[in-house]
């Protein structure tokens, strides 16, 4: 499995916006109301979702950078859990470059050199080109899953349909 870039909201300022706002001007006054049904859902397999934990909207191309730092690694799955984890459980503002360093730290990265790798610039334009390639090649959400680079799956589905992608990427 490999974690590529794509980001929800590339044209986002990078320090983000008001999540209250984002909120707001996606689904209406209330639209928080929204997320009660992914919050009960997350609940039945374990995810404690604290969305009203959430204050910023972020880019996250600078989250899209460190999980690139972290497949270099070998630590892509334990980063995207802290990622996921720490803003979808725990509110953390992943546009803040010590709090994704803090994330990857969790993830059993190194302090010193992740810290210097997110204050520069290095593969920004890398991230950015191929998120542009995923975009060109038509996904324009998440999740979207590439079994055997033949069978494309877009948003989330039951494990069965997954594992039917699977077995038919296989025999195409």
């Amino acid at each position: 499995m490999r974690w590529l870039p794509f980001q929800l909201n590339p044209d986002l300022p990078a320090e983000g916006i008001s999540r209250q706002a984002y909120i707001e001007r996606k689904f209406g006054p209330g639209g928080s109301s929204n997320y009660a049904r992914v919050t009960s859902v997350g609940k039945e397999v374990g995810i404690e979702f604290a969305f009203e934990a959430i204050t910023i909207q972020p880019n996250t191309l600078n989250a899209h950078r460190l999980m690139h730092y972290a497949t270099q690694h070998g630590r892509d799955d334990a980063v995207a859990e802290s990622l996921f984890r720490g803003y979808f459980e725990e509110g953390a503002v992943i546009t803040d470059l010590a709090v994704l360093t803090r994330l990857g730290v969790r993830a059993r990265l190194e302090e010193a050199p992740l810290a210097a790798y997110l204050a520069s610039d290095q593969d920004h334009d890398l991230v950015l080109a191929t998120d542009l390639q995923a975009r060109q090649a038509g996904i324009g959400g998440v999740p979207f899953f590439i079994f055997n680079r033949k069978v494309a799956v877009s948003g989330a589905h039951e494990p069965e349909t997954l594992l039917g992608a699977m077995k038919q990427a296989l025999e195409d």
